[in-house]
Order: structure tokens, then C-alpha cells, then sequence
């Protein structure tokens, strides 16, 4: 190599011979690369090597084999991070507990419930599931048939008894059974009772029949989803004859629930005259009860001029009125419907029904 170094070799290496120690400069050596032929002194590696090799290789010692060092009991303890003392002990022994959990769970109503290998419900617990469903709605059917008894299909419910109707109406259209109403052909077709109704419009009618002489016997509705008809029937009773009177109506599928209909006739039918007169023992007049055994009396004679009157006008047709106007179209949404029960918005009024037959009717 022709790499020469200008600096002296004793201020890079450490040297042997004692020489007076020079002050250190300031200025660093350089590398330099001098163009003269002067012979210049070699780099000897010598000192550094002898300097890396001057100290021995370490020798490992021989492994000592001492023997261990007995403890006593006043030292078989060992102390956590806390500062406490604990003796040394055996391990613990090992629980008794079996690996994997019984196949049987018993909750904390000691219900007990066996599951499948993916997690799904038997057969069993599906059916008692079922059974604790239909419950829950008979008694909901139920509370809402006791809270209207008595005022008269709705007409005489206070505020806080159509709060509570409106309550049980909510709870019942969550738990609908029937998703699609007007589907279920077999379930809507058939004759309904109404029950309750918060309909402004049937508010009159209602009101006709809370007097003494005039008193709403039955408002229905028959369905035939065959033909697409709805025939909405009244029947009136008085003292003397009931009356009955009926409108006939068409619909249109909108949606699963919801129907367009529009009236095209009503009918009067002729009044059926009764073979005696049916008055009340008494009546109630601004709170004050009168006694009507003396007009029942004084009306004895005109019983057998009643029963003519029947027997003139019993073959009479019934007389049917067209129902024209943009009034006679209306909508009507089925939120709820069962066997027995169907609940029904329409125009901003409520109706509740119950199918002829119906063990609701004889609450």
C-alpha cells in the first residue's frame, strides 16, 4: 500500500521507548500524499498488534459443585412485595371441579332449559315460549274488554277510560299476530260486532240510543273478501219496533293491512213491529227517576192495533238510497287481527270488534 502517514507513529500507537511526552496540538493531522521520492517510513503494525495481544485470553475457571447450604425453618419463609412473610408450602392440590359445564342450566327461576349443540331452543322450550305468548295476549284481549263494559260502546267512556282503552289498543297492535291482515282471507271474512269506538261521526247515533225510548241493540260489519264488499249494519230498538238500516261498500287492496273503501247504497229496512209494548219500568230525567207503569197500562188496548200494523208492513221491500259524494269514500287500516279480535283506524276513528260468536261478546 502507498497510504503513508505524515503524523508520527508514536501518537497513534503506544510505544516502548520512553520519549519526552510533547504537548498535544490543537491542529488535527491530516492525510497527506506527498509527490516527493523521499523514502518515508513504513506503517509498522507491529506495536498494535502486540498491544491487542498482550493480555491473556481469560481461562473459565472450573464449575465449583458446593454443597447446598441446608435451610432451617426459621428461614423457610419468603417475603412479597408488601413486607409479609409467608412459609413455604406444598402446591396447592387441584380442584375437583369436572372440565366442561352439565349439559342442563337452570337459571334463576329454576327454570330448566336444554339446549342443542348449536345453541337453538328445543322443541320444548319453543312450545312453552308459545303458550306464555298466547297468554299474554288473552289477558290483554280481556283487560280491554272489562275497561269499556258499561259505557255503551264508547259513548259514555270518560277521559281517563280512553286513555286506558287507547293503552291496551297500543300493547295489543305490538303483539299482532297476523302481519298481513287483508291477506288472511280466513281470519277477516265473516260478520263483526262492534264493541268500542272513538269515531266522531257514529257520536250521534250513540247519543240517539242513551234515551229512554231509543237504545242501539247492535252495530256490525261483514266482510267477504271474495267480492270485495263491506256491509255495515245498525239495528235500533224502541218500545215499539226495531228499526234496522245498512250501507254497502266496495274496497280496494292498498296494503298488507290497509284497504280504500267507498259507499255505494244504503238500505232501510221495514221495522219490525213488536206484539207488545216493551217499556221500561222507569226512566231517569235530569237525575230524577220516573215511574212509566201507568202508560204501560193506558197503551194495554192499542196492543192489538200494533199487531196489525205488523202484519200491513212485514211484506214491505226494504228502501235502498244511493250514497253519492266524495264523502263516501273512506280508508281503513287493520292493526290487529286474530280468531275472535280485530282492531281497526280509519278516518281518525277507533273501532274495536269482536266475531260473532265470540266468548269476548259475553263479557
Amino acid at each position: 500500500m502507498a497510504l503513508l502517514f505524515t503524523a508520527q507513529p508514536s501518537t497513534f500507537f503506544l510505544s516502548q521507548s520512553p520519549k519526552p511526552s510533547l504537548p498535544l496540538s490543537l491542529k488535527p493531522n491530516s492525510l497527506s500524499f506527498p509527490l516527493s521520492t523521499k523514502p518515508h517510513k513504513t506503517l509498522k503494525f507491529s506495536s498494535f498488534i502486540s498491544l491487542s495481544s498482550s493480555q491473556p485470553d481469560p481461562t473459565p475457571e472450573p464449575d465449583s459443585d458446593p454443597k447446598p447450604t441446608p435451610i432451617s425453618s426459621s428461614q423457610a419463609s419468603i417475603t412479597d412485595e408488601w413486607g409479609e412473610k409467608s412459609e413455604l408450602g406444598s402446591e396447592p392440590e387441584p380442584t375437583k371441579l369436572p372440565d366442561s359445564d352439565p349439559p342442563i342450566n337452570e337459571d334463576e327461576w329454576e327454570e330448566e332449559f336444554i339446549e342443542k349443540g348449536n345453541g337453538v331452543p328445543t322443541a320444548a322450550a319453543e312450545k312453552v315460549e308459545e303458550e306464555a305468548f298466547d297468554n299474554r295476549i288473552e289477558d290483554l284481549k280481556r283487560c280491554l274488554v272489562d275497561t269499556f263494559y258499561g259505557t255503551e260502546l264508547g259513548f259514555r267512556a270518560g277521559a281517563e277510560v280512553r286513555a286506558e282503552v287507547l293503552e291496551l289498543v297500543n300493547q295489543l297492535e305490538a303483539v299482532n299476530p297476523t302481519r298481513a291482515p287483508v291477506e288472511a282471507t280466513q281470519l277477516l271474512d265473516g260478520n263483526w260486532v262492534l264493541l268500542y269506538t272513538a269515531f266522531s261521526e257514529l257520536l250521534p247515533l250513540l247519543a240517539a240510543g242513551a234515551t229512554p225510548f231509543l237504545k242501539v241493540k247492535s252495530i256490525s260489519q261483514a266482510i267477504d273478501t271474495e267480492s270485495l264488499s263491506i256491509v255495515n249494519s245498525t239495528t235500533l230498538s224502541s218500545p215499539f219496533a226495531e228499526f234496522s238500516f245498512s250501507a254497502t261498500a266496495a274496497f280496494e287492496v292498498r296494503t298488507p293491512s290497509r284497504i280504500q273503501v267507498e259507499f255505494k247504497e244504503g238500505t232501510l229496512q221495514p221495522p219490525e213491529i213488536k206484539p207488545n209494548v216493551d217499556l221500561p219500568a222507569e226512566v231517569d230525567v235530569f237525575g230524577q227517576k220516573i215511574s212509566l207503569l201507568p202508560v204501560q197500562q193506558s197503551l194495554a188496548p192499542l196492543q192489538d192495533l200494533v199487531a196489525g200494523i205488523s202484519r200491513a208492513i212485514s211484506g214491505q221491500p226494504p228502501l235502498k238510497i244511493p250514497i253519492p259524494g266524495e264523502r263516501s269514500k273512506s280508508w281503513l287500516l287493520i292493526t290487529y287481527l286474530d280468531e275472535d279480535l280485530r282492531i281497526s283506524r280509519g278516518d281518525g276513528g277507533l273501532f274495536v270488534l269482536a266475531r260473532q260468536g265470540s266468548p269476548l261478546l259475553d263479557q
